[in-house]
């Protein structure tokens, strides 16, 4: 065979690996998000999940794939065009239906990390439309500026798999949804008090977190868009040493506060060190990925404490910490830890302060548009299900089923 054909094959096999892994975690999405919360909101979540991925592929072919990769107007977004997937060009090692494929399902976790912010009360319909605007508007523009030739990429952000351009754009997104669409019904039941609501499975969310864990390996080794590269043993390792010490800062972190381990925040900690890695896990040395994902770990949980305690958000599964926060940070942190032109090693600003350009304006883009749908939807339709609806849980109100049918038997009994 050609060698040339086998590059191709093994890049595009290699990818459309890394995209199914990547699809993969949306069912470790819907196992933490239904784990965590209470089990009345059960089918709730899995049909938000369900129809994120459908929703989410179709409005990025329609239209989100043109605004991110299109031919840039001034740096700022793709040529619109519906339908778009360019024709393969000679010299090209990927198809482009591939690459497509691999973006598409990025596009989707952008609007489930939402999901779970705003979920046990938020309306079914309201949510749907809100993956439409992620998918179609927020994520591919801010993709454009660091992955498609944008303003961002010239000014030589670093941001490899996404910190920013999925987890950050979620989370900054999950706040906004969060504060309008209000706390669930007893969460603040006095001024000053919290009442924690506690999940209905713990296992279910450990099983969400191991299966994002699994697919984080397609998230981040897929990013190199070759099968080839020879960069991908550094990004394996780095990914799985940052989820590592996320969860083990997290735990003695939480038992240093609490006086036992949080087996929640443990989980979420895990997760906050691979989000926090995805933006330079090619660019950094293990030793680094150690130092981010337990940096990670102990500001997720300072983060849901802030959030829960002060700032009186309710996010029942930890999202806008998880993913805004620490994609945030992540992104920051390459300005530190960066092999090529990080501050530890060159002494120089430069990356550190285009980094936190980036992420401070795609903030500040996700949570504007996000701001604006969220508003009109309020004054349109409301965004929450009535209060009787919350108590008896959104599977009855909003899908006329219970996940666990026993539960109703028992009941008539």
């Amino acid at each position: 065979m050609d060698i040339n054909l086998l590059e191709i094959a093994i890049n595009n096999v290699w990818i459309i690996i890394s995209a199914a892994l990547v699809f993969l975690m949306h069912a470790g999405f819907a196992c933490v998000e239904a784990g965590f919360t209470q089990s009345k909101n059960t089918a709730n979540i899995i049909m938000k999940n369900f129809m994120t991925i459908a929703i989410g592929s179709i409005c990025y072919y329609v239209i989100g794939y043109s605004l991110m990769y299109g031919e840039s107007v001034i740096g700022i977004v793709g040529l619109p065009q519906l339908f778009y997937i360019p024709k393969m060009m000679a010299g090209d090692t990927l198809d482009p239906y591939v690459f497509w494929f691999f973006q598409a399902v990025f596009a989707a976790t952008c609007a489930t990390i939402v999901s779970g912010a705003v979920a046990e009360r938020t309306k079914f319909n309201v949510y749907l439309f809100f993956c439409l605007v992620m998918c179609s508007v927020i994520y591919p523009i801010t993709g454009h500026w660091i992955w498609g030739g944008g303003w961002l990429s010239k000014l030589g952000f670093h941001d490899f798999a996404g910190s920013t351009a999925v987890h950050a754009i979620g989370g900054f997104s999950a706040l906004i949804g969060a504060k309008l669409v209000g706390a669930r019904v007893g969460k603040y039941p006095n001024r000053g008090k919290v009442k924690a609501i506690p999940p209905h499975s713990i296992p279910l969310g450990a099983l969400g977190v191991l299966l994002l864990w699994f697919g984080w390996f397609g998230f981040n080794c897929g990013s190199t868009l070759a099968g080839t590269d020879s960069g991908l043993g550094l990004i394996a390792a780095n990914t799985v040493l940052a989820g590592a010490t996320g969860a083990i800062a997290a735990m003695l972190f939480s038992s240093i506060k609490d006086g036992k381990p949080d087996v929640g925040l443990t989980l979420n900690g895990c997760l906050a060190g691979l989000v926090a890695i995805t933006a330079g896990c090619n660019i950094v040395s293990p030793v680094s990925a150690l130092a981010i994902g337990a940096i990670a770990g102990v500001v997720m949980v300072l983060a849901v404490q802030f959030f829960d305690l002060r700032a009186k958000i309710d996010d029942p599964v930890g999202a806008i910490s998880v993913h805004g926060i620490c994609g945030a940070l992540g992104t920051i942190l390459v300005g530190v830890f960066s092999m090529d032109g990080g501050l530890i090693y060159t002494g120089d600003f430069r990356l550190l302060g285009v980094q936190s350009l980036g992420v401070l304006a795609c903030a500040v883009f996700a949570m504007g548009i996000s701001l604006a749908y969220f508003a009109i939807a309020k004054k349109a339709v409301g965004l929450r299900v009535e209060k009787k609806e919350e108590f008896e849980g959104l599977d009855t109100a909003e899908h006329g089923i219970s996940a666990y049918n026993s539960v109703g038997i028992l009941e008539d009994l």
